[in-house]
């Protein structure tokens, strides 16, 4: 069982895009918001309580308490009020019990196991908005820390050839299973695994919604997994961070191609150029 820390922060008066935003480069991969407290996850093993108290304090973010926990389904609480969200009058993502709209291209079912693949955070809406401007049509994708698997359900919908969906968290996986079944797309293969499942497998298109430190750290295994001329799709990092982000593509020979940012949420695409002859 694993154990990990959930740390209680103040947010009254605070922007709470911004604090999640800090969160999610430090590593914290859930969020619960309740009243004026938001609770942020990080698995024990990733950070010990005495370093992480100071690294909070580092990044200015204030706590009010940090407690230690059973791993759990964090968002339980937050499933009740879970809402339908539509991106751009195309795309529908939703829970089983919403009922669908009338004239809504895409159609997605999500399980609300997770807040942060349910397209309610700006990086999800923000790849999501940008898949559904892709022509995947017999492409070969590649869903990197899936979560819900929702990216890889569109890619699904929209033609994809093959898709490999990947999460290293228990959770997310048995979700993705459950959500491909949901969406009549089951030919979506679900992995629980990391950069390493990835060994010796090309892409045509790599969607990757992490975060700061992870892509930073796993481009250069994007950029050899990527076919010439293949597309890496970002996002789940800081505005701020996009120049850092662009640096490490450019060493791995990857040339950003579009941008765009929300609530200084930023979803960045890159391009492998064709090898020279």
């Amino acid at each position: 069982m694993k154990i990990y820390f959930e740390v209680s922060i103040p947010i009254k008066g605070e922007p709470v895009e911004q604090v999640l935003a800090r969160l999610s480069v430090l590593g914290f991969d859930g969020f619960m918001e309740e009243d004026d407290q938001l609770k942020a996850y990080i698995e024990k093993g990733d950070v010990e309580a005495g370093s992480l108290q100071e690294l909070l304090s580092d990044n200015d973010i204030a706590v009010a308490r940090i407690d230690e926990i059973e791993d759990r389904n964090w968002n339980a609480e937050w499933e009740s009020d879970y809402e339908p969200v539509i991106i751009d009058g195309k795309i529908m993502v939703r829970a089983p019990f919403h009922d669908p709209v009338p004239g809504i291209e895409w159609d997605i079912i999500i399980e609300p196991k997770m807040s942060f693949g349910t397209a309610h955070h700006e990086t999800t809406s923000q790849m999501l908005s940008l898949i559904a401007r892709m022509d995947l049509s017999g492409k070969t994708v590649l869903d990197m820390g899936c979560g819900t698997a929702v990216l890889a359900i569109l890619a699904g919908k929209k033609g994809a050839g093959s898709i490999l969906a990947i999460d290293n968290d228990e959770w997310a996986y048995q979700n993705s299973l459950e959500n491909t079944l949901l969406n009549d797309t089951p030919d979506i293969e679900v992995l629980s695994g990391d950069r390493k499942s990835i060994e010796n497998r090309y892409f045509d298109i790599i969607f990757a919604n992490i975060n700061r430190n992870i892509l930073l750290e796993d481009i250069p295994h994007y950029a050899a997994a990527l076919n010439p001329g293949g597309i890496l799709m970002m996002s789940g990092f800081y505005r701020d961070d996009l120049e850092q982000i662009k640096k490490k593509s450019a060493a791995c020979m990857l040339r950003l191609a579009d941008s765009r940012s929300k609530n200084n949420w930023t979803a960045a695409i890159f391009i492998k150029d064709q090898a020279n002859d």
